[in-house]
Formats: C-alpha cells, sequence, structure tokens
C-alpha cells in the first residue's frame, strides 16, 4: 500500500487539513492521534498548532506556492532610480555607501519603493540602464603631465 502525500493535494485540500487538525487537538485529541488520522507527522501538527497560536487562523491559510514573482521596478520607478544614480552619490541619500555599488542600489530601491530586490538582478538593471563597472584610474593627483610624456 503506497502511502498518499500530502504535498500533492491542492493547497485548498491541504489548508483544510491543517484546520481540521487544529480543531481536533483544541478538542482534546493528542497530536500523535491527529497526525495518524490525518497521515502526516506529529512534528507538522506542532508547528500548525504554534503558528494557530501565535498568529491565529490566518496563519493556516493556503498561500502562493513555487518560485515567487519577483519583485520588478516600473518604468517610473526605473527612470526615478537612475536619475538619484546620475545625480547624486549615496551618502548624499544617506545611504552608508561612498561609490554606487550594487549592494547601494538595492537598498535606494527598498528605501525609496520598499521592494526588495537581489543584488543579480540589481547588477542586470543596472547593465539595462547603461551603468557599467568602472574601476578607478590609480594616478597620482599631483602628477605633472608634461612630465609624464616626456
Amino acid at each position: 500500500m503506497k502511502k498518499r502525500d500530502a504535498r500533492s493535494l491542492s493547497p485548498e485540500a491541504q489548508e483544510a487539513i491543517r484546520q481540521k487538525a487544529v480543531k481536533a487537538v483544541l478538542d482534546g485529541n493528542k497530536q500523535i492521534e491527529v497526525a495518524r488520522i490525518f497521515g502526516v507527522t506529529r512534528h507538522a501538527v506542532g508547528k500548525w498548532i504554534a503558528m494557530h497560536r501565535t498568529e491565529g487562523a490566518i496563519a493556516l491559510a493556503a498561500k502562493r506556492r513555487g518560485r515567487p514573482v519577483g519583485g520588478s521596478l516600473k518604468p517610473w520607478q526605473a527612470k526615478k532610480i537612475c536619475k538619484a544614480i546620475e545625480d547624486r552619490l549615496p551618502d548624499q541619500l544617506k545611504l552608508p555607501f561612498y561609490l554606487w555599488t550594487r549592494e547601494a542600489v538595492a537598498q535606494l530601491i527598498t528605501k525609496k519603493f520598499n521592494i526588495e530586490l537581489s543584488v543579480w538582478t540589481i547588477g542586470r538593471y543596472l547593465a539595462q540602464w547603461g551603468f557599467t563597472p568602472q574601476k578607478p584610474v590609480r594616478r597620482a593627483f599631483e602628477q605633472n603631465s608634461e612630465d609624464v610624456q616626456r
């Protein structure tokens, strides 16, 4: 006899199992018995009970599954970020950086629009916007260009 895995059920069915299991435990049944009846682990039932106690019944609701549909910037948001990068330095915008890095841009986007983006996504955005990584020129400020050319 093959045991059915609850992960193969629809999110609505999983939610119903969670709600029924929590109700059964709150009605006085033991977690081990409830786990056996619903075909889940005792550990899962314990987690559901803890979530129900801290967050209420809403914690047992079905949630979106799969890879998150990423946060992305709308065109007007992208324009504002580009303008901020071109016109100002990070420390002028009260960010803890001296130069624009992917991390600095990520913090700026989070600060302005409350959108969390990965550093990789920021790198792709910067490439799209035409911002390329720059290496600082290594030369002394005091050098005399005429002497160098001679």
